[in-house]
């Protein structure tokens, strides 16, 4: 076990009795609903945040969405919108940089009941966003303060993404992150630690899919023969996709929208669906598989089908270059007494998008907190500080230590 330097013990002393200032932030952002299609609850967030970060002395900039589209339920191709992404940077010169990512939306709408916090014990808070990930974000903000009070902050460059789209797979982002990944040489993101403090290892990749299913109307009972069934054939790709899965590939068929009256044959439908793969080559059988797939529905339904969508989130596996980086943060953990694990997840976040252009990440360095997604969402209050020191820790280290990519 590496013991504390007294430079970095001072420099870490910073974030004792942080815990309350921390807990306003929090609270006061899970305030304002900030769903993945809330733009105007995402903007007000990014101008809160942007406020926030500026004692730190970067560069902010607001960088608009890259344009993405999904099919709606009549089959029809329309734009999607998503929020301004906030990208803060400072010391873009100098030789390490590393990139801390972060996401300000949540999947809770704008007409969800759930949008105000409340405090189960003195130690767990329940709202909307607070582990996932406004929890995180104050963790990166007091990690910073850290660095930039140290007097190690000269070596180290830093960037900042807190998007506005990670909850629908970051289609408005991806390009910032990319490019921001190949400059950086490694990089953390705050995705809540489970409550025992266990980090996500390697993740599955997820890729969300739409299938365009275009048939031939006819009438049920005079004429069914004439019709070509969009809705059966749609079923018909829904099992073949189905059987597609392994040990390595879960396919998910979620939604079928189509159909109508009972004496039309339908002559629209669209099929969605989800596929996580665990490695590179099942993400290539699968993309394999869909086209056979629609190839053989095509032919036996005689229908058309037009298919959109693919693998937002790569598979992330955990191999030497992501190895590295985690023996990094798990030795800082011993140094703080902290027991540091990881186990594979089938979840995805914004780690796998990074990790997908050979930038170390650990994408789980935010508080402790559980029930994500849910109504029951909670933040462990007590990791608060623990979880800065140790972003802060990791910081100090590489900037006294350097890091190659």
């Amino acid at each position: 076990m590496t013991s504390l330097s007294p430079g970095e013990a001072q420099a870490l002393a910073r974030i004792d009795g942080q815990r309350t200032a921390m807990l306003a932030e929090i609270e006061a952002w899970a305030a304002i609903n900030t769903g993945s299609r809330n733009l105007a609850g995402l903007a007000q967030m990014a101008d809160v945040l942007e406020a926030a970060f500026a004692p730190l002395g970067g560069t902010a900039v607001r960088v608009a969405p890259a344009p993405a589209s999904q099919i709606d339920a009549s089959g029809q191709q329309r734009s999607l919108g998503h929020g301004d992404n906030l990208h803060i940077i400072k010391r873009a010169d100098a030789p390490v940089r590393v990139l801390l990512t972060g996401h300000m939306d949540t999947v809770f709408a704008a007409d969800n009941a759930f949008q105000a916090c409340r405090w189960l014990d003195a130690d767990t808070l329940n709202g909307p966003g607070v582990a996932d990930m406004k929890g995180g974000i104050a963790v990166i903000k007091a990690a910073l303060d850290v660095l930039e009070a140290s007097p190690f902050a000269d070596a180290l460059g830093w960037e900042v993404i807190l998007n506005a789209d990670e909850e629908v797979s970051s289609p408005g982002s991806a390009p910032l992150l990319a490019a921001a990944a190949q400059r950086c040489h490694l990089g953390l993101t705050f995705e809540p630690a489970l409550p025992d403090g266990t980090l996500a290892g390697a993740r599955a990749g997820s890729g969300n899919f739409s299938a365009a299913v275009h048939g031939r109307a006819a009438h049920a009972g005079r004429n069914p023969a004439d019709g070509r069934n969009a809705l059966l054939a749609a079923a018909d790709l829904a099992l073949r996709l189905a059987a597609l899965a392994g040990d390595d590939l879960s396919v998910n068929p979620a939604k079928i929208d189509g159909g109508g009256p009972n004496n039309i044959v339908p002559d629209m439908a669209v099929l969605r669906w989800n596929m996580r793969p665990r490695s590179g080559q099942a993400q290539l059988r699968a993309e394999a598989g869909i086209n056979d797939c629609v190839a053989a529905v095509a032919a036996a339904h005689d229908v058309h089908i037009h298919v959109h969508g693919g693998f937002a989130r790569p598979p992330k596996p955990l191999d030497a270059n992501q190895q590295r980086l985690f023996d990094l943060v798990k030795s800082c953990g011993a140094s703080l007494g902290l027991a540091i694990g990881w186990r594979d997840t089938g979840g995805v976040c914004d780690g796998n998008n990074l990790a997908a252009t050979g930038l170390a990440v650990v994408d789980t360095m935010g508080p402790r907190g559980g029930a994500i997604h849910s109504s029951d969402e909670f933040l462990c209050a007590d990791s608060l500080e623990e979880r800065a020191r140790l972003a802060a820790l990791v910081l100090l280290r590489v900037a006294q230590h350097g890091w190659q990519r």
